[in-house]
């Protein structure tokens, strides 16, 4: 395996936890309650920065209904992080009272917080989640994904749920990144034939699979995205799929 430059985690679904060389401590998506997680949100005991893609319950991590007493919520109310989002989400937050620094801002914007210079992108997905006791949809802005740039220089291309699009390329000129997390379950993001295109428009050579195996309709595999990379000339990519659980890095 190459020097990533940082050590992650994967808890299932798009729950991930980097921690940089420096020792920053990042979270995505963290619904630590998926049916597949080694882990309980309440053994989150440390959160710097707290990045969430969109407001979808199985990224803030709740039940439908009842996003304010999601995961991402509980943990920023205990781990004071900086939460960097998209400012329709930012609002919400605002009315939540969590402890958390909310950073509101929008595709384009880059911010700069705990040391990692985070540049908010676009994503091809939907956000929108039912409020049950309000009997409205509620949304939380736009999806998104995230570029990082770490302390030591590495770039990092969070993807959200999304499916591959054509300024994948200007993601890819812009901000150079080293290594993408992608979703390849298909259904609700891309598959692996998809993502296999993502990877060749990014132009990383490293992929880290998310948002698959949760539920058997989540059916892209890892070795899915395999095959498709090798059909693409792109067999060098190298492909990180750890067990749920297992420190990489």
């Amino acid at each position: 395996m190459s020097d990533l430059g940082f050590a992650f985690t994967w808890y299932g679904h798009s729950c991930v936890e980097i921690e940089t060389q420096a020792g920053t401590h990042l979270i995505l998506d963290p619904w630590f309650s998926n049916p597949t997680s080694p882990r309980a949100a309440d053994s989150v005991d440390r959160c710097d920065v707290l990045l969430v893609s969109h407001g979808h319950f199985d990224h803030l991590g709740g039940e439908v209904g009842a996003m304010d007493r999601s995961d991402a919520v509980t943990i920023a109310s205990r781990t004071s992080p900086v939460w960097p989002c998209i400012h329709e989400m930012s609002l919400w937050l605002a009315e939540l009272n969590t402890s958390a620094e909310v950073v509101g801002m929008n595709k384009g914007g880059t911010v700069t917080v705990r040391g990692i210079e985070i540049t908010m992108v676009h994503a091809a997905h939907s956000a929108a989640d039912w409020a049950s006791h309000q009997k409205v949809v509620l949304n939380l802005g736009e999806p998104v994904g995230f570029v990082l740039q770490l302390e030591n220089g590495r770039r990092v291309y969070l993807a959200g749920d999304t499916d591959v699009f054509g300024d994948m390329a200007l993601i890819c000129e812009l901000h150079r990144p080293d290594v993408a997390f992608l979703p390849i379950g298909g259904h609700f993001t891309m598959g692996p034939r998809a993502a296999a295109k993502a990877v060749e428009l990014l132009g990383v050579s490293t992929v880290v699979p998310l948002h698959w195996g949760t539920f058997p309709i989540l059916a892209g595999t890892p070795d899915q995205l395999r095959a498709a990379l090798s059909e693409r000339g792109l067999g060098s990519v190298e492909v990180l799929s750890p067990e749920r659980g297992e420190r990489v890095g």
